[in-house]
């Protein structure tokens, strides 16, 4: 005797396969894209906000000898060419098509992790626009730094007399460290460092903990060169007396 079976046709499955690991070109441009916010982009944040700035709160001749340090590395066009500027443009073109393509639902869902992502998207614009003018005035206009070192504080110092310039440093550094700093964090989370809820929350602390440093280097800096030094010199010569004083001396 023949049995007959209710079965429902066959559903055929259309559209792009799920993304797994290890497959497709976004899932490697994604993980470039985040390798590369830590490694150089985020080391080149690192030393910028809390070594070169930290070296102007010491004052002019401090941080002209921190200049001059990183002048005098070894092949310095291609350093920041290859690991400054090209994963900077990768970083940040390629983090902008992620915004494209990607949705904020901040309003519909305002969680605090919705919240940091979008202030991580945000802060990647104002970063990007903030290291382009920084690294564009400072590097390539003017008096040339990497000769004449003992002038970068009186650069930096001439800008931040501006209220504009001032704010818009100010803006500029306190995004970079909170992009930067929340990045660690996802990065953690993405490369599978931080596993399990109580992890990820426990390193968050540390993560927003490192933003207050950065900011606050950063920010205390800024004061350094516009409040607590005299309009320090931008030529040749006056870059040179700069560089011979003594660490500390008021200029």
């Amino acid at each position: 005797m023949a049995a007959t079976a209710n079965s429902a046709p066959m559903s055929v499955k259309t559209g792009v396969a799920p993304l797994r690991a290890g497959q497709g070109y976004s899932f490697l441009l994604r993980r470039l894209h985040s390798l590369t916010g830590i490694i150089p982009v985020g080391a080149f944040l690192f030393e910028h906000i809390l070594i070169s700035n930290a070296a102007a709160i010491g004052g002019p001749t401090a941080y002209a000898r921190q200049v001059r340090f990183l002048a005098s590395l070894p092949l310095v066009p291609l350093l920041e060419l290859f690991g400054i500027w090209i994963p900077i443009l990768f970083h940040a073109l390629y983090g902008f098509y992620i915004w494209y393509r990607g949705e904020t639902n901040v309003g519909d869902y305002p969680w605090t992790g919705n919240w940091m992502y979008t202030a991580q998207r945000w802060t990647g614009i104002v970063a990007f626009a903030y290291i382009l003018w920084h690294t564009w005035t400072m590097r390539f206009t003017g008096i040339d730094l990497h000769e004449y070192a003992g002038a970068s504080f009186g650069k930096v110092q001439a800008e931040l007399m501006s209220p504009a310039l001032l704010g818009f440093y100010a803006v500029g550094l306190i995004s970079a460290s909170w992009h930067f700093a929340y990045g660690i964090w996802l990065f953690a989370a993405k490369w599978g460092l931080t596993t399990g809820e109580a992890a990820r929350q426990r390193f968050l602390k540390v993560c927003l903990a490192f933003f207050l440093v950065m900011s606050g280097v950063g920010v205390a800096s800024l004061y350094t060169m516009r409040a607590r030094f005299p309009q320090q010199p931008t030529d040749a010569a006056g870059a040179q007396v700069v560089e011979e004083a003594k660490p500390g001396a008021s200029q």
